[in-house]
This record gives structure tokens, C-alpha cells and sequence, in this order.
């Protein structure tokens, strides 16, 4: 059996308040699509953080492809793509040129960063603004910036924050199409989303998250899956407050 492209085993990150993630355990074969639904607050961005290294743990681990983040060599980070909360562009550069740093981060060369921007350009359909500044572009073809960027170095690992935010719908049939290809490819994706039918379409698993937990799971070929998910929410809710 391969190796989970991440593995969280008993994932613990507690704020004031007693606001964050408290004990989850998740796995994201390679080839799988995972989604994460829940409602604002439910932890679903700060468990994204905590897979990425960009929070710490107050207790557990995380593994990317059975390494340990402390024990990740620097360079494991370049099979990574991400595009957590807001998509970064250099406001006086150009898509293109954007893209080809973002590709050079990932330890592209340079010839290989202009193959690899010019190819994610075709993909999510970017041709018509590739010489525009980001600055000028909307908030739309912004955030298809960051997932080209996520995209574009075929990365093992893929952790997208609700991606399809201010995409218009020929973009988010782009992007779908994209993470298709991707985990056909064997890449591990983690995806989280408020459009339960959206991420119905593509994904493997849906893991619904609740008050920092993870508390149950949808079929993505079930009918009603917003019923379904308020139902565990609900549930899960009045179990808190009995408790």
C-alpha cells in the first residue's frame, strides 16, 4: 500500500478562546480527492495552515509522503501547490511573468518556468491576459493566477481554500478539469469548499468539519447533500452542548 501524500495523526492547535483544531486525524492518498465542507469558523483554513507548516501543532504530527513537516527536506516543498485564503501577484508584473516566478519558487530553471507558465495559461484559459499587470486584472482572474501557480509544477501535494471563490462558471469548469488531471496523475488533493455540489463532482471523500473537528463524512453520489451535512452539523451541535 503507497505512502499517504499527508498524513495528520491527532492534530491539535488550540487559540484563545478555544477557537481552532482539536484532534484530527486525516489521510490523502495519491490519486485521491478530498474534500473538507463546513461552515464559517469550522477550522477548515487553520487545518489547511497546519498541513502547510505555516502554523505549528500544539500536539501531534504531520507527514507529507511519511515525513514528518520538522523532518520535510527543503526541497520536498517544491512538489507542493497551495493557494491558501488570498492568491499573491506582484501587482506591477504581469500574468505571465508572475507565473514564471511562481514556477522558479518551485524550483523550476528558467527555461523550464516559461514552459511551465506559458502550458498553465492554456489550461485555465489565461492567453488573452498574460502581458496584463495583476494589478489590472479582476478579482476573478486574480485567483486564477494563484491556482495556476498552485497548478502549473504538476506538484504531488495539492491544498486548495475554497478555490472557486470569485471564479465565474467557465472557470470553475476549468479548474475542475485541472485537479481531475492532476489526481489522475497520481497528485494527493485536499480541496475545501462552502459548494457542496461542486466538490460532489469531483471528489473521492467529503470530510464534514465542525467546531475544529472532524465529524463525519458525505457520499459525493448522494442526493441532498445539504441536508445530509446540516444533519451532521445539527447532530453534532446538540451533542457538544449535552455534553
Amino acid at each position: 500500500m503507497s505512502e499517504p501524500r499527508i498524513e495528520l495523526v491527532a492534530v491539535r492547535r488550540e487559540f484563545a478562546g478555544g477557537a481552532g483544531v482539536h484532534g484530527v486525524d486525516l489521510a490523502i492518498a495519491p490519486g485521491e480527492i478530498h474534500a473538507l465542507v463546513g461552515l464559517n469558523g469550522a477550522g477548515k483554513t487553520t487545518l489547511m495552515r497546519l498541513m502547510l507548516g505555516m502554523l505549528r501543532p500544539d500536539s501531534g504530527v504531520v507527514r507529507i509522503d511519511g515525513v514528518a513537516l520538522p523532518d520535510l527536506p527543503s526541497g520536498a516543498w517544491a512538489r507542493v501547490g497551495h493557494l491558501v485564503e488570498q492568491a499573491l501577484a506582484y501587482g506591477e508584473l504581469d500574468l505571465r511573468t508572475n507565473l514564471r516566478l511562481a514556477a522558479r519558487l518551485h524550483g523550476a530553471t528558467r527555461n523550464e518556468a516559461g514552459g511551465l507558465a506559458d502550458a498553465a495559461i492554456e489550461e485555465l484559459g489565461l492567453a488573452r491576459y498574460a502581458r496584463v499587470r495583476a494589478r489590472r486584472l479582476s478579482l476573478g482572474n486574480r485567483q486564477r493566477i494563484g491556482l495556476a501557480a498552485a497548478l502549473q509544477h504538476h506538484p504531488d501535494l495539492i491544498v486548495l481554500d475554497e478555490p472557486t471563490n470569485a471564479l465565474d462558471p467557465a472557470g470553475v469548469i476549468l479548474l475542475r478539469e485541472a485537479i481531475v488531471r492532476r489526481a489522475a496523475a497520481g497528485a494527493g488533493i485536499l480541496v475545501s469548499s462552502h459548494h457542496l455540489d461542486e466538490v460532489a463532482r469531483i471528489a473521492d471523500r467529503i470530510s464534514v468539519m465542525n467546531d475544529g473537528r472532524l465529524i463525519g463524512s458525505l457520499d459525493p453520489g448522494a442526493t441532498d447533500l445539504e441536508r445530509a451535512f446540516f444533519a451532521l452539523v445539527h447532530a453534532d451541535d446538540l451533542e457538544r452542548r449535552a455534553a
